[in-house]
């Protein structure tokens, strides 16, 4: 195991040398022998994403990020979509056990997540990417089978060593057999596309070390060399997690979050994050992200949009990030009227006695109403300009300004420009 930044002698793999310069390797196996694998030829390599939820967010930018640069080097990426381990949950780094979700539900979320993965990662052509469900091999798997073929390689002993499962444990919080056995299902994971496509590494965020290690090692077992690779987690220079705001996750999908929104956030990036996030969110030259760095004041403003745009193209695609640079200039210029609305809202509910509290969640600036009143009770609300500080306030038709729209604003940079109709 070794810490990002800190090989212990100089690299042979042009796809390692990429990934540390970028700042993209929190941990991974036998550094060495890793390295020499992927200075031999192309390797195929996975990552997994349960479908828990209907999109993902900005936290897994990290490893799509790793694959995006693995397969740009001519490294073959497999994203597996957790359609079998979603029906059990990960508990890793997580205080109570995730609530099951019903197939039909697991289903609609792949669907979302398709679509954000399918922008970030090519999967056109015969060597293109793979895409594929576990669920196709592991709803097969019988119980007696299973614990017959797998359950003797694995220890409990092993298994409690595992800080995803002793930060449950000392947290005096139960751990069912069922989410203990999760593991187990992502070593077979590794395993089975070893068997099928000849992957050998697996990608993971920080928190899913000893589920690449369980990998590693069943594959040794079954006479395969395999090697893993984790990102690390990113803070901000506040020391927040990285893509948690006052209205929750940061998503990929425009459904849960539009991508004017989504420019919004890397907009709105601290002065001291910007270098890091253009290491690691653009594919711009280190020479260019060296060059920006060390601009001030305007000019790092000017950073920070072409921060947004390029994150934001790559994930919404070109036409969403250009729009949305275009709506954020109008919208901080004083000219916003003249934007295309950033938010659209059904007319009706005005007449559903539309109050703020409610608008500020409909629009993102806020995850719940609660959230909301403490925003609005902190002074840091403005309806069409104005300071707008009572929570009990109304939205009605004498709001909206030019072709029913109002604006909205939230801190000072966090800004809306919302359409009725």
């Amino acid at each position: 195991m070794i810490e990002a930044g800190k090989p212990a002698s100089p690299l042979k793999s042009e796809a390692l040398q990429v990934l540390f310069e970028r700042g993209l390797v929190n941990q991974t196996t036998e550094l060495e022998a890793l390295d020499a694998r992927l200075a031999e030829g192309p390797v195929t390599v996975y990552a997994g994403f349960d479908a828990t939820a209907a999109s993902l967010h900005v936290g897994h930018l990290m490893p799509l990020m790793t694959m995006r640069w693995l397969q740009k080097l001519g490294h073959r990426p497999i994203i597996v979509l957790g359609g079998g381990t979603s029906q059990v949950g990960d508990p890793s780094f997580r205080n109570e056990a995730r609530p099951i979700l019903e197939k039909q539900q697991i289903a609609a979320n792949i669907a979302g997540i398709r679509r954000s993965v399918e922008t970030l990662i090519d999967f056109s052509g015969a060597e293109g990417a793979l895409l594929v469900d576990n669920a196709d091999w592991l709803t097969e798997v019988k119980f007696l089978e299973f614990l017959r073929d797998y359950g003797s390689h694995f220890t409990v002993n092993r298994m409690m060593t595992f800080d995803s499962v002793k930060s449950r444990l000392e947290a005096q919080m139960p751990l069912t057999v069922l989410e203990f056995c999760y593991m187990m299902l992502q070593a077979v994971d590794f395993l089975e596309l070893s068997r099928r496509h000849g992957c050998s590494l697996q990608v993971g965020g920080s928190d899913q070390w000893g589920n690449i290690i369980n990998g590693v090692e069943l594959g040794r077992r079954d006479g395969r060399k395999l090697h893993g690779l984790t990102v690390p987690l990113v803070t901000t220079a506040s020391g927040a997690k990285m893509g948690k705001t006052a209205a929750g996750a940061v998503w990929l999908h425009p459904e849960h979050l539009s991508p004017f929104g989504f420019w919004q956030f890397w907009r709105n990036t601290a002065d001291a994050d910007v270098p890091r996030f253009l290491r690691l969110f653009t594919e711009l030259p280190l020479s260019e992200v060296e060059r920006l760095s060390d601009l001030q004041g305007a000019e790092l403003n000017e950073v920070k949009k072409l921060l947004a745009t390029h994150v934001t193209g790559m994930v919404h695609g070109a036409d969403a990030a250009r729009h949305a640079l275009e709506q954020g200039d109008a919208l901080f210029s004083g000219d916003e009227m003249s934007a295309e609305p950033t938010h659209t809202l059904p007319l009706a509910m005005l007449a559903q006695d539309l109050g703020l509290l409610e608008l500020l969640v409909a629009t993102g600036f806020a995850a719940s109403n609660s959230d909301a009143r403490r925003l609005v009770e902190g002074g840091g609300v403005r309806l069409n300009g104005n300071v707008a500080d009572d929570p009990r306030r109304r939205i009605s038709s004498g709001d909206l300004g030019a072709n029913d729209r109002l604006t909205l604003a939230a801190g000072k940079r966090r800004k809306a420009l919302v359409a009725f109709g």
